[in-house]
């Protein structure tokens, strides 16, 4: 979720860009940089921290002068002004400043700004390294620096259509030249990018935000497209250098609906950004293909891992959920017994737990007072802890003895969308980890189950490029309700359990969230024709078994709305309407069938007049018990 700003054009860039990324901070970022082109060389600073300490690293290094009044940022100059900027969210290695972008090459002449991931960076950088390129990070990012440059004689154009024909990702760049002053060159890949464009200048950004103080008007770069820019124009290119005609759209935003991005709530755009935000948690931790890297978990190395006895995963709310998605691919995947526990219940328990335990405490924001406590009491009685979380620097970071952070960006809506995919992301890379150490899964099962994690984010793309207002029609003809229910099996009942959390945190209706197989036990005394029923029917061992419940809500005169797999027909004849989420391996199904659940919920809500972002009694952070 980092964020990219950069400018060509008569005024000085270094404010432009530091204003730019003042406007991205809402993104969530460690680490910032910017670069700018000045009599003929790249001038770069970056620094660890906030953009306070970039400032501070730009005055200590006597370039201050740029960052002054308004007045000389409007000054003309006898070149263009030229640079790019950075927010970095760390995705491939540490939190440092050699980590930090711009990344150049080896001879200083390409700059680059990345948001993403290259996938096949390890092939590319071995071959680089053999042709004499030095790296001096620990990123994937790096790599497409060196690359520009490799295939760099003189046409900066040139040799970004080459480079993007060798990167595979999910990736959005802007690369810039000492030896073409005047230029930007950008690639996106999925990850989002956009244009401004100014009267003899041009921005080019991750979010409107960036230039909108300078320009309303935008041109939107589509997938796998090559954008150029001049200060006296932009043009539009394949990949293959056919050119490209781009409507120049005027917006009429405010500072608000710019970092919304457009979209009428922070939660809708959260909901849509979160095949960014799976791609960022899957990241270089699934690039071998063949295994997961977790990076260094410290204590928790392989042969803890390898001769664990136990695993118990704490949690609330939406990352309870979230937990119990992650015990059934651990137990499937692994054979590792696995216990979910509500922090607030667990810590107040006297748990057996001891030093043949993994605890794994899920938690978005690092500070959940009871999953604090509950990783705290495992920790003193032997066991290891590691802490799955959002933010870094939190409470439960310090706490742990290991992090695997999630990576999902900055989170303005106070129910949960984005944060729980990445969250359930990370729940499949520990559980597939874990098979590929103690080698419960055979080889080729295991790479092609990591092949199906990294298509994800692509999945979750194809639902958004294809017609989910099927989603809106359906929350229109039943928000009128006072009373849902969900009902799901095996791994869909935490998924029906988080689509009824979604409906109730922002659409205030009574909702009741059941196993499938228990409906017969209570709950079904609750039906009749007015019952809207949600049943998770994404294919399963249990799919079976799931249709017989349908049917049985159908014979009490409920009204059915199943979330089925792509192209599953016998659900059809059983549901009164069926939401289709594309097909994968069904143990990933859930990262899917949460997604129309995530809507349906926006959709009730919105209808019924509500504020979805700020939802009453309701706190994003629960800090206290």
């Amino acid at each position: 979720m980092c964020g990219i700003v950069g400018y060509v054009g008569p005024r000085k860039a270094r404010p432009l860009l530091l204003a730019g990324l003042e406007k991205l901070e809402y993104r969530g970022y460690d680490s910032a940089g910017i670069s700018v082109l000045e009599e003929g060389r790249i001038d770069a600073v970056r620094a660890v921290g906030n953009l306070s300490a970039l400032r501070s690293a730009i005055t200590a290094n006597g370039r201050d002068h740029d960052t002054r009044a308004t007045a000389l940022a409007l000054a003309e100059r006898p070149q263009p002004g030229t640079g790019i900027g950075h927010t970095r969210w760390a995705t491939h290695g540490r939190v440092t400043e050699e980590n930090a972008h711009p990344h150049f090459d080896t001879t200083d002449r390409i700059h680059i700004v990345v948001n993403g991931i290259v996938e096949n960076y390890v092939s590319l950088k071995r071959r680089l390294q053999a042709e004499g390129a030095e790296f001096t990070s620990e990123t994937d990012a790096e790599v497409i620096a060196h690359l520009v440059a490799h295939y760099d004689q003189g046409d900066l154009v040139g040799a970004v259509r080459r480079a993007y024909a060798d990167l595979r990702g999910h990736y959005a760049f802007v690369a810039m030249t000492a030896n073409e002053p005047g230029l930007l060159v950008g690639a996106r890949k999925e990850c989002p990018l956009i244009i401004g464009r100014g009267e003899g200048e041009q921005f080019i950004a991750s979010a409107i935000p960036a230039f909108l103080r300078h320009t309303r008007h935008v041109q939107y770069i589509e997938n796998d497209e090559i954008v150029v820019l001049r200060p006296d124009g932009v043009e539009f290119f394949t990949p293959d250098g056919m050119p490209l005609q781009r409507e120049v759209v005027e917006i009429d935003w405010d500072a608000e609906t710019a970092e919304k991005q457009g979209f009428e709530t922070f939660m809708l755009k959260e909901i849509h950004e979160q095949a960014d935000a799976v791609a960022e948690t899957i990241g270089e931790r699934a690039a071998r293909g063949v295994g997961i890297d977790l990076g260094d978990l410290g204590p928790i190395d392989d042969e803890r891992l390898r001769t664990l006895s136990r695993v118990v995963i704490v949690a609330c709310g939406t990352s309870y959920h979230a937990g119990l998605i992650g015990r059934y691919a651990i137990e499937e995947f692994s054979r590792v017994p696995v216990e979910v526990e509500i922090a607030s219940e667990y810590r107040y328990r006297n748990p057996v737990v001891g030093p043949g335990d993994l605890v794994i405490g899920i938690s978005q924001s690092g500070e959940t007072a009871d999953t604090l406590a509950a990783m705290r009491t495992a920790k003193e009685r032997g066991a290891h802890v590691l802490a799955v979380t959002n933010i870094m620097g939190s409470q439960a970071t310090r706490d742990a003895d290991a992090v695997l952070y999630t990576r999902a960006g900055l989170e303005i809506g106070v129910a949960a969308t984005k944060t729980f995919v990445s969250q359930v992301a990370a729940m499949y890379l520990v559980a597939l980890r874990l098979a590929e150490v103690r080698e419960t899964m055979e080889p080729a099962v295991l790479k092609e189950t990591i092949s199906e994690v990294k298509r994800l984010p692509h999945r979750i793309t194809e639902m958004f490029e294809r017609d989910m207002g099927g989603v809106a029609r359906v929350a229109e003809s039943v928000c009128g309700a006072d009373f849902f229910l969900y009902l799901g099996r095996h791994v869909g009942l935490p998924v029906a359990l988080e689509g009824a959390l979604k409906l109730k945190e922002i659409s205030y209706i009574a909702t009741d969230a059941y196993a499938a197989g228990e409906m017969k036990h209570g709950p079904i005394a609750l039906l009749d024709q007015s019952t809207p029923v949600v049943v998770v029917a994404t294919e399963s061992p249990v799919l079976e078994k799931v249709i017989s419940n349908i049917q049985e809500v159908r014979a009490r005169g409920a009204r059915v709305i199943a979330v089925a797999s792509e192209g599953d027909e016998e659900i059809g004849q059983h549901a009164d309407e069926v939401i289709e989420v594309p097909r994968t391996q069904w143990m990933l199904a859930p990262l899917l069938a949460v997604i129309p659940l995530q809507l349906l919920a926006y959709h009730i809500a919105r209808r019924r007049g509500l504020n979805v972002d700020q939802p009453r009694n309701l706190a994003k952070t629960v800090t206290v018990e």
